[in-house]
């Protein structure tokens, strides 16, 4: 539901007089920093307002039970007409600016005699050391006499307003941190798309009157996933509720989130502090939708035995059944987080949509933790589409960065399939650049894109390929080790080379190389006629044995292109190390699930079906020799968006970049003349 003109001119005005504040900071705080004060004291003005009501109640239960062996919590709650909080000082804002003296020491206690959840919002703040140093700097007073005469009452300032009037000053503040608001603010025209693809194909279902749906963000920030959500379903439906859940690392972001969730009236207990991966604050739930924009490339060393442990010791049962991405990028570790929250589709499924750079497409082997991530979701059929952002769209990087839509109820013309959507040149210049951010995506391009999207039809900026597509076979190509044995320079400096054979008995060796220089020019095209000639000299040299026979051929040995095969025992062809070579060979047509495919051998027969093929067309023509080593076989699967989107652009002819090389070098002596003269 967008705001009415009157809304919008409420918190435009409130905004502009709780900023005012600012010009009381200057000199004092660095702009980046105006937001430890204001923010903390927005929350703590708007508690203030709401308690008013009830304050005296709740002062007579806390009167009438105190010191007795009870949770009073509940008790308290109740007496503030059910609301996520309450205080138990004498104190307001009145009575704190009447004792100017005492203000430091009055407000901290004041903060201390809140409810447990409003003070673990306000401690993550710090405070308190805001408190000292505002009091250091003789600000506190008038900081807090500012805050006095702003009246946050809900009667004049409605939850949804109140959201909307935090949320705008979180984004004053997250633009006036360029260095760090990437790494906690999601651009908000970002997140308006994410939302809108991630409700494309649920419009029907969220506009049932009364529908209520769950949304969690594990790496939420300042909680502007969770907001705009809630925003663009109220537009959706008036009637339509939506619980939003989130999880942050890092303090005093959580705390704004989850300030921002009680002012808005959303169940602030939603909001968990803590990492992810070690402490999942939501062990257990299972929601709707999931929506995440997680740090790029960090590295989960520090956390490295608790989810190697997870996975080892849980597998599928836990969250990383999948596999392991690379250390320095935990990129995967959230979305596999993310897949655990999934509904089953029998109680309706999930959709999530999360930011990713390009890494996680194509980075990791065959066989990898990133390759086998991917395959794992998509032989599960649950990829989607993979959108392509423009650069230079976020606050704290300008790389390219892409959308992942991940769920496990794909409309049924999309089952089976993966679209990709290039948006790369969908942008707007932006006037003046925050950070890395130089672009923005407007409305219109929104729409388009979420057209784009749910028209599901090929064109130029949108391709639809099966699952198959993205999967291929990692095989090992071999061919024949050939050698021959001979006695010559080369071999004899080999010999001397050799560090395990210089540790021999010194009189072996130096019979040994004797013996050596004795059949110098000697050469051998057999084997077993190179091992007897080897035996000789080792018993002549006064030493035996297997170990020292095998050195000596590998040091005598000679690659040569023309000779025969050299064989084992039962008469097959050896590999060459060095000839050895890896090919890519796409996946057959069949599509086969992931649990068949590590079960069963239906696979095994199509893909060495499928890998005949390919020698046959594309290796034997050139090498007639060469042979597949099916062990050593690995699937893997890549999403190449970029190169299904790659358009040839022919160079210039030579004759144009020849003049333009000219005109340039006759400007560069009409400069040096104007220097010399």
């Amino acid at each position: 539901m967008p705001m009415a003109g009157t809304e919008n001119e409420v918190i435009r005005n409130h905004a502009a007089f709780i900023w005012s504040v600012a010009d009381l900071l200057r000199g004092d705080y660095k702009q980046s920093e105006y937001g430890r004060v204001i923010l903390p004291l927005t929350v703590l003005r708007r508690l203030d307002c709401v308690m008013e009501p009830t304050r005296d109640e709740v002062h007579e239960q806390a009167a009438k039970y105190a010191g007795r062996a009870l949770n009073l919590e509940p008790i308290l709650r109740g007496a503030a007409g059910g609301e996520q909080f309450f205080n138990t000082s004498q104190h307001n804002f009145s009575t704190l600016l009447a004792a100017p003296d005492d203000l430091a020491d009055n407000l901290s206690h004041y903060i201390a005699s809140f409810s447990s959840s409003a003070r673990d919002v306000l401690d993550k703040f710090d405070f308190a050391s805001q408190i000292a140093r505002l009091g250091r700097s003789n600000l506190l007073y008038l900081v807090v006499s500012k805050f006095a005469a702003i009246d946050l009452h809900p009667d004049k300032v409605s939850n949804l307003e109140m959201g909307y009037l935090y949320e705008e000053l979180i984004r004053k503040f997250s633009e006036l941190s360029n260095e760090t608001a990437g790494e906690h603010f999601t651009p908000r025209e970002v997140i308006r798309l994410m939302v809108d693809l991630l409700f494309i194909e649920d419009r029907d279902l969220l506009t049932k009157p009364g529908i209520v749906k769950t949304l969690l963000d594990p790496a939420c920030g300042t909680g502007g996933m969770l907001s705009v959500a809630e925003d663009r379903l109220r537009e959706l439906n008036r009637e339509a509720r939506l619980q939003v859940y989130g999880q942050e690392l890092n303090a005093e972001t959580y705390a704004v989130c989850r300030s921002d969730m009680m002012l808005k009236g959303q169940d602030a207990g939603h909001i968990v502090y803590g990492n992810s991966f070690t402490e999942d604050g939501h062990g257990g739930l299972k929601v709707d939708y999931l929506l995440a924009n997680p740090p790029f490339g960090v590295e989960w060393k520090k956390v490295a035995d608790v989810i190697r442990d997870e996975a080892d010791n849980k597998g599928f049962a836990g969250r990383f059944g999948a596999g392991l991405p690379r250390i320095n990028d935990g990129s995967f570790l959230f979305l596999q987080h993310m897949i655990s929250k999934i509904k089953p589709v029998s109680q309706g499924g999930s959709r999530l949509a999360i930011v990713f750079n390009g890494s996680p497409l194509f980075t990791g082997a065959a066989g990898s933790g990133e390759s086998e991530i991917r395959r794992w979701i998509i032989e599960n059929d649950w990829l989607e589409a993979v959108v392509a952002l423009p650069d230079q769209l976020f606050y704290n990087t300008g790389i390219s960065t892409y959308f992942w839509v991940v769920t496990n109820r794909k409309d049924a013309r999309r089952r089976g399939k993966v679209q990709l959507v290039d948006a790369r040149d969908l942008f707007v210049k932006m006037r003046k650049s925050l950070g890395e951010k130089r672009k923005q995506v407007s409305l219109a391009q929104i729409d388009e894109i979420v057209r784009l999207y749910g028209d599901f039809t090929e064109g130029d900026r949108v391709k639809i390929f099966p699952n198959e597509a993205f999967g291929f076979l990692r095989i090992t190509v071999e061919r024949p080790l050939r050698l021959r044995w001979e006695v010559s320079d080369e071999t004899l400096a080999a010999f001397d080379a050799d560090h395990r054979i210089a540790r021999l008995d010194p009189v072996v060796h130096g019979a040994l190389r004797a013996g050596l220089e004795g059949a110098w020019g000697e050469v051998f095209a057999d084997g077993k006629v190179a091992a007897k000639k080897v035996r000789t000299l080792l018993r002549d040299a006064g030493a035996m044995g297997k170990a020292l026979e095998k050195l000596m051929m590998d040091v005598l040995a000679v690659r040569d292109p023309d000779a025969d095969p050299v064989t084992d025992a039962k008469g097959n062809a050896l590999p060459d190390p060095d000839l050895r070579d890896n090919e890519n060979v796409p996946l057959p047509g069949v599509r086969v699930s992931y649990e068949a495919e590590v079960a069963g051998r239906l696979a095994t027969l199509e893909y060495r079906s499928a890998v005949a093929d390919y020698m046959e067309a594309e290796v034997r023509p050139y090498v007639p020799d060469a042979w597949v080593d099916y062990d050593k076989t690995k699937v893997g699967y890549e999403v190449p968006l970029t190169r299904h989107f790659y358009k040839y652009v022919p160079p210039r002819p030579l004759e144009e970049i020849d003049a333009e090389i000219k005109q340039l070098e006759a400007e560069v002596q009409d400069l040096l003349r104007e220097v010399t003269e």
